[in-house]
C-alpha cells in the first residue's frame, strides 16, 4: 500500500501550521516526523490516518493488486472513508473503552480487525505484560498501562499501516524496551510512520520528514 501527500496545508484560524507538503511513504519502510513542539507532527499523522482534513491539498491510499478490503479485491486508489481497515493507530490522546478490562476491549477490537497471523488474545495479553490485571476495568490502570494497551491494540492489529503518534508517551524503562522489541518484531514489512522528537521512539526509521522545512 502506498500514501501519496498531494500539496497538504493545514490552518488553525489564521496561523498555517504547515504548508504545501508533498511526500509519499511505501510499504515496508519507517518513516519519522520531525520537529519541534506544536510542528504540526501530531495533525499531519491524524491528517494522513483519515481523523482529520487538510485546509488545502488532499491524501491519496492506492493498494496493489491482491490486497484486499472486506473480502473483496481492489486495485487503484480508496477513498478516506475506505481505508479504515488498513491503518492501525495509537496515539497518547487516543480514547480507548475505559469501562471495559483489557481482555474484553481487546475482544472488542479484534471484532473489527484481525490480529497478526498467529497472535490471539491470550497471546497478546501474555506479551503486554500486564496479565495480571487483564480482568481488571482499564480505568484502574495507571498511565504507564493505559498506554501499553494502545500500543497492543494497534501493533497486533493485521494492517499494512501502523501510525503511531509519541508511542513511549508514559512508558517506563522496561516499557520502552518492550516497543523497542515490538517494533523489530512485528513492524517489519508495514508503512509505519511515528511522530516524535524521542529517538528511542523512531530508532528503526531509516526516512525522516521534518516539518520545521514546511512553515
Amino acid at each position: 500500500m502506498k500514501i501519496c501527500l498531494e500539496h497538504i496545508s493545514k490552518r488553525f484560524q489564521k496561523h498555517w501550521i504547515f504548508k504545501d507538503i508533498s511526500y509519499s511513504f511505501s510499504q515496508g519502510a519507517a518513516y519519522a516526523l520531525l520537529g519541534p513542539n506544536g510542528c504540526g507532527k501530531s495533525t499531519l499523522l491524524r491528517i494522513i490516518a483519515g481523523m482529520q482534513a487538510p485546509s488545502l491539498g488532499k491524501v491519496q491510499y492506492s493498494i496493489e493488486s491482491g490486497e484486499s478490503l472486506e473480502k473483496e479485491t481492489h486495485t487503484g486508489t480508496l477513498e478516506t472513508n475506505m481505508v479504515f481497515p488498513y491503518i492501525s493507530f495509537c496515539a497518547p490522546g487516543q480514547e480507548i473503552v475505559e469501562e471495559l478490562t483489557f481482555r474484553e476491549f481487546l475482544e472488542f477490537h479484534f471484532s473489527f480487525k484481525q490480529p497478526l497471523p498467529g497472535i490471539d488474545i491470550p497471546g497478546i495479553i501474555e506479551l503486554s505484560g500486564i496479565k495480571q490485571a487483564a480482568d481488571k476495568p482499564i480505568a484502574d490502570y495507571s498511565s504507564g498501562m493505559k498506554q501499553r494497551v494502545k500500543l497492543a491494540q494497534a501493533i497486533f492489529s493485521d494492517t499494512p499501516i501502523l501510525l503511531l503518534d509519541e508511542p513511549c508517551t508514559n512508558l517506563d524503562q522496561k516499557g520502552v524496551e518492550q516497543y523497542e522489541a515490538w517494533m523489530e518484531q512485528y513492524g517489519k514489512n508495514r508503512l509505519v510512520i511515528v511522530a516524535s522528537n524521542d529517538p528511542r521512539e523512531y530508532f528503526f526509521c531509516r526516512e525522516r520528514l521534518v516539518l520545521e522545512d514546511y512553515k
